[in-house]
């Protein structure tokens, strides 16, 4: 692959989202980078994330009027300016001050959705806050059901209208640059504390003057004293239930009255399942390829997935998304939205909420620009007679996710 221009360290140069993390690489310590980057074991799973996108070529039509377009579309009843929801992900304080904030006003901005990890750094109520956004809370199942049913109670206190349950990190995977990069959990080696002197803008944004970010939603959950990301990692997966059932999704739905997602099913059979359960909508997730390396990209059971579930519920997508032609090949396959983890998050390290914003921007502009050459004016006119399904040239190689 031809190797393109270095974007500098200004995020207003960025012309993609890979512009976008290479600032991102430079403005970042190798810890933090390596955390936002890295995958579960041999990171095939991240791999195929990637490369799945080059299965499907686009058939487009011409000398069809595609002057007026149309991005809108409906997610959960509501309409929003683009097929997009910023999904849950943690410790984004770790990337700039109060991310998980400069995320919330960036999706309210620019009209989409906005998922708050249950290990966030920013607590819920805060984020309900922001002016204009439609904020849903992600929660893991934990051995402390008392803990679960409290943060219910408090999303239902702060006005939330939905929570997404994921399910696929009942056990924690296996992420090696952890033991690569750190000698305890979040202490970096030394070899990452000369590099960390590097990066004096990220020491002055995050670090100074009250240290690292702690988890604002967790507190029930840790013992005193053990909020901070240093205390709190290992907890945390102690905590996780590999017990995790159906059981579960009923108890939960019992006490919640609001919209419930499930996030990380790649099962067609259990996303049928879910929907026949009253389920308001599903993502279909390999958690951005952190938990079960050689997994299935969720691309390559969408379109089986949409028949299964027909219109019973909306159905979502996420991981490896970094292109509008990624998005608009995700909608043609079924998906009613896709959800977005690195590539907003590139933006948020490249240039805080600004740069969060110019990721949407780029990916607006894209799926756009992509609508348009295909010969069409809204998504809802995209199917699958849009796509022709290919495969990859033996031995070609694709970018990590």
């Amino acid at each position: 692959m031809k190797r393109r221009p270095y974007p500098g360290t200004d995020y207003r140069r960025a012309l993609n989202i890979a512009d976008l993390e290479r600032i991102a690489q430079r403005r970042l310590p190798n810890f933090v980078f390596e955390y936002l980057q890295g995958g579960a074991d041999d990171e095939r799973t991240l791999h195929r994330n990637r490369t799945v996108f080059r299965d499907y070529l686009f058939h487009p039509r011409t000398l069809t009027r595609v002057d007026a377009r149309h991005l809108s579309t409906t997610i959960l009843g509501q309409r929003h300016a683009m097929p997009l929801v910023i999904g849950p992900t943690g410790y984004n304080g770790m990337l700039t001050r109060d991310g998980d904030l400069k995320l919330a006003a960036a999706a309210s901005r620019q009209d989409i959705p906005f998922v708050l990890s249950n290990v966030a750094t920013t607590s819920l109520e805060e984020i309900a806050t922001v002016e204009g956004l439609r904020a849903w809370m992600q929660i893991y199942f934990y051995r402390d059901r008392d803990y679960v049913r409290k943060l219910v109670e408090r999303c239902h206190a702060a006005g939330y209208e939905t929570i997404v349950i994921t399910t696929d990190s009942a056990i924690y995977g296996n992420r090696e640059w952890d033991l690569r990069n750190f000698r305890r959990p979040m202490q970096p080696d030394w070899r990452n504390l000369l590099h960390l002197c590097s990066r004096p803008r990220w020491i002055a944004d995050v670090l100074i003057p009250d240290g690292p970010p702690t988890f604002k939603n967790l507190d029930d959950l840790l013992p005193p004293g053990q909020q901070s990301v240093q205390g709190a990692s290992a907890i945390i997966g102690q905590q996780l239930d590999p017990t995790l059932n159906w059981d579960d999704i009923a108890w939960l739905r019992d006490i919640w009255q609001g919209k419930l997602i499930i996030k990380g099913l790649l099962s067609p059979e259990e996303a049928a399942q879910a929907a026949a359960s009253g389920i308001d909508g599903i993502v279909l997730s390999n958690h951005g390829g952190r938990q079960l390396d050689h997994a299935l990209s969720p691309l390559d059971i969408l379109a089986d997935t949409r028949k299964r579930v027909g219109q019973r519920c909306q159905l979502f997508v996420d991981s490896g998304f970094r292109r509008g032609t990624d998005i608009v090949k995700a909608l043609a396959l079924g998906a009613d939205a896709v959800w977005l983890g690195r590539a907003t998050l590139y933006g948020l390290a490249a240039g805080g909420q600004p740069g969060v914003e110019h990721a949407l921007d780029i990916l607006r502009r894209e799926i756009d620009r992509t609508l348009g050459l295909l010969g069409e004016t809204r998504l809802a006119d995209l199917d699958a007679s849009h796509l022709v399904k290919c495969h990859a040239p033996n031995g070609e190689t694709g970018e990590s996710d």
